[in-house]
């Protein structure tokens, strides 16, 4: 197949404010023969890229591409034959024409040449902005459920910002787990969305005591887990919310990172503290496999249901627009861009 030399893409020249991002022209990625290459429809869009954005994750060079999830169109397959004759490959069933999902850096752009280990067959009955709203955030809560903390029938867990993308899905997988769910959130609007996502208790923390509100729900006991991507601002109440022999599952730092703390405070509960990274859960080619198929498995059956809060135009301006958005708490739910029809 014959490719065009260049492909629009969001990047940035330096690290900073959402002022930074571009539309860019850049080459044409290179192909790999072990590599497929898709044609992008859709872009995700997750606060790992904000922190690639400020510089919390130092870009390795500049330009930069944006992004880490995608959603498309198998263009090219591989043609390298140990990847042919590979039976991880062989069970994906990936077919030129068929549509995918890519958790890979630098996916902002028309087209992306990835390790086929990184790329996900959609269903067809999974619409593709449906795919495009749920693999990053999809994975990260069935794994974090599964292996951070193995959430049960029976156990009460606390989601901190349950309103927004990854806090939606956590709540509908732990409900189909059969747990208990309370929610934290900011408004009683995002309160309602939460509850009508399978939230049994929503916690309004700019108007109630959080603290108080869980422990008063638990009896005071406290909650089995705990799974915050707030960071700083909630970790020292979070050690008064679980309860003895807890797990709390630090997996974020929207406001900021968590302190240095002594091993120590574990003591006072026999708490377990996780700092979890989805891809460390999904890095093997069976890992990949099993939980791609678990995601894709419960969205075919609409047991898991993203929330899509706005799509955004594939502009210099629809990208900074989504990070701002982002970074200022105005969303509920997942953000995309749309690069093609």
């Amino acid at each position: 197949m014959a490719y065009t030399s260049t492909v629009q893409a969001i990047t940035i020249a330096k690290t900073g404010d959402p002022e930074v991002l571009e539309k860019t022209e850049i080459p044409f990625p290179t192909v790999e023969p072990e590599h497929l290459v898709i044609k992008v429809d859709y872009f995700g869009i997750n606060f790992i890229d904000t922190a690639y954005r400020r510089g919390i994750y130092p870009p390795d060079k500049f330009p930069f591409v944006m992004g880490v999830e995608a959603s498309g169109t198998i263009v090219r397959l591989p043609t390298d034959p140990i990847v042919l004759d590979d039976p991880d490959y062989q069970k994906r069933g990936y077919k030129q024409g068929s549509r995918v999902t890519v958790d890979t850096s630098g996916a902002h752009a028309q087209y992306i040449s990835v390790s086929w280990k990184t790329v996900y067959p959609v269903p067809e009955n999974v619409p593709a902005r449906t795919a495009a709203a749920s693999l990053i955030q999809g994975l990260t809560a069935i794994s974090f459920m599964e292996e951070s903390y193995n959430v049960k029938k029976g156990d009460i867990v606390l989601i901190h910002t349950i309103a927004g993308g990854v806090g939606v899905l956590m709540s509908q997988f732990a409900k189909y787990r059969g747990a208990i769910v309370i929610g934290t959130t900011s408004t009683k609007e995002k309160a309602e969305l939460a509850k009508s996502n399978g939230a049994d208790h929503v916690i309004i923390y700019k108007e109630e005591d959080t603290i108080a509100r869980v422990l008063e729900i638990t009896n005071g006991e406290g909650v089995h887990a705990i799974f915050d991507g707030v960071g700083k601002d909630t970790f020292e109440a979070d050690f008064r919310m679980i309860r003895r022999k807890g797990t709390l599952v630090s997996m974020g730092s929207a406001s900021g990172a968590v302190p240095p703390f002594p091993p120590l405070k574990l003591s006072e509960k026999n708490v377990t503290v996780v700092r979890p990274r989805m891809s460390n859960y999904v890095y093997t080619p069976s890992e990949s496999l099993y939980y791609g198929n678990a995601l894709f498995g419960l969205l075919s059956n609409n047991t898991l249901r993203p929330l899509i809060h706005k799509e955004y135009p594939f502009t210099t301006e629809g990208a900074r627009e989504a990070h701002m958005d982002l970074m200022d708490g105005k969303t509920v739910g997942k953000l995309l861009i749309k690069v093609s029809d």
